[in-house]
């Protein structure tokens, strides 16, 4: 796993999660948001933007779905 930088705060983390859940960016734009609504500078909005991309499938779980299974049930 990435080393987490220390200016990243779980406060950041979930943060970026429910501004990915609202839509209103492409997660590619969100150190903007960090900027503005975490009052980082940009290289702290990109260090915590980075982290969250690197770790994001290991802090949340993955459901995988057969298709088969879903065919079968009806």
């Amino acid at each position: 796993m990435t080393d987490r930088p220390e200016v990243v705060t779980e406060d950041h983390l979930e943060y970026l999660d429910m501004l990915r859940e609202s839509g209103a960016t492409n997660m590619f734009g969100a150190g903007a948001y960090l900027e503005r609504d975490m009052d980082l500078s940009k290289s702290d909005a990109r260090a915590v933007l980075a982290y969250w991309m690197e770790t994001y499938s290991s802090r949340h779980e993955t459901v995988t779905v057969d298709l088969a299974d879903i065919v079968a049930s009806f």
